[in-house]
């Protein structure tokens, strides 16, 4: 368990030493996070020429907020320094209200959101189910047949949404590097594929991997399930994943700057963990969320869908606290359409991405809050659990101000 907070944090705008094979890895990713294009293959998500959402702005005085953390008083600035955080931007009531960059940073310059990335991939799910392209109680192998007879056999499209396919694919070590959430960074693309041994793309891994479960008795986090969602969606579509998402979402939202989209060796979208967006684009993803599917006045995805989200559902109350990510001091958690919902009654939900990626959507305060960061480790559990906690306080300090 790593318990470190940021002290001598490595300047952010330094190349030196950084190559495609150690870009993610600290402290080169300081650097690497921004400038994913340079290290890995990335697929083009276009913004289209359409207007820009313009998000109105009230910078406001945060310097009264401290949060608590191992018997230390931390400020704003203070705490967004101690988790390694590159970009930092926050929305109460439609309206920015700070925003932070550290150095080598910058509000035009796209960042890797890691696992925030499966939120997005639900979103766009969430728009082709309502065109009817897809269905969500639908068998996998219905819109990928060549999966007919593999582990995926029997698993459906919410079961993937909600990590319940029984497909075997661990990723709980994240320090161990034969685990297979460290094996896909080769085989997807995000660094360079040395080891011949492994599948050579993601197309074949998926069709490779075994079975461990029965499909929708338990709840385990496996990246390469979002994996399968992409897979569907451009047999579905008949188009690269990046330009879906372009069309139905990136140009319909008012996104200020194009997005980036990790591609393997075979061009497959790595959408579990390659999306590249801005700080502020970000943001614009959560207020349409926030805003039940609509950006501008126009829907994006129906507010069933992202309503759905915070449907409480005692059942996935209850695979969630019997897996390895449960919360003992939150009974209420759970993982639904590739959300981690945090209070269902609150509307409180939040994406999430190694090293310190989060995208928090909280209703009942009208908030937003975008952190993106590039801690030493990629799980952090102390970091992870004090960034939660002061997000929280943030939430509570936000309301209690006048105005």
């Amino acid at each position: 368990m790593h318990t470190n907070v940021a002290k001598d944090r490595p300047a952010g705008g330094v190349r030196s030493g950084v190559t495609s094979d150690n870009w993610i890895d600290a402290p080169f990713n300081r650097y690497g996070f921004w400038r994913v294009r340079e290290y890995a293959r990335t697929a083009r998500v276009a913004r289209g020429r359409g207007d820009i959402w313009r998000l109105p702005e009230r910078h406001r005085d945060l310097t009264g907020f401290t949060t608590a953390w191992n018997g230390q008083a931390f400020s704003l600035a203070e705490w967004l320094h101690a988790t390694y955080t590159d970009a930092f931007v926050l929305v109460h009531r439609g309206e920015v209200v700070t925003e932070w960059y550290e150095d080598g940073g910058s509000a035009d310059r796209t960042h890797l959101l890691m696992s925030v990335s499966k939120s997005l991939t639900a979103t766009l799910v969430g728009a082709l189910v309502a065109e009817g392209l897809l269905v969500s109680s639908a068998p996998v192998a219905d819109y990928l047949p060549v999966l007919q007879g593999t582990a995926w056999d029997g698993a459906t499209v919410q079961h993937l949404l909600d990590m319940q396919a029984g497909v075997r694919f661990s990723e709980h070590d994240m320090d161990d590097p034969e685990c297979d959430g460290r094996l896909i960074e080769q085989i997807s693309g995000y660094t360079t594929h040395r080891r011949p041994d492994l599948a050579p793309d993601t197309y074949r891994w998926i069709l490779e991997l075994p079975g461990q479960d029965d499909h929708g008795s338990r709840y385990e986090y496996r990246s390469i399930q979002t994996d399968v969602l992409g897979w569907i969606v451009e047999e579905v579509t008949g188009q690269r994943f990046a330009d879906v998402f372009s069309q139905r979402v990136w140009s319909r939202l008012g996104a200020e700057h194009d997005a980036e989209l990790i591609v393997d060796s075979a061009g497959f979208p790595v959408v579990e963990g390659g999306f590249c967006v801005t700080a502020r684009d970000l943001a614009r993803v959560g207020l349409m969320h926030l805003g039940r599917g609509l950006a501008r006045g126009a829907a994006i995805v129906p507010s069933a869908w992202t309503d759905r989200v915070v449907d409480r559902d005692q059942h996935l109350i209850d695979l969630f606290a019997a897996g390895y990510d449960h919360d003992p001091g939150n009974p209420e958690a759970y993982y639904h359409d590739c959300w981690w919902v945090i209070d269902a009654s609150l509307g409180r939900y939040t994406g999430l991405g190694l090293n310190g990626q989060h995208l928090l959507i909280d209703r009942s305060t009208e908030t937003v809050m975008v952190k993106l960061s590039s801690s030493p480790h990629r799980i952090d559990p102390q970091l992870f659990a004090f960034s939660a906690n002061a997000q929280l306080d943030l939430l509570t300090f936000l309301d209690q101000q006048p105005g």
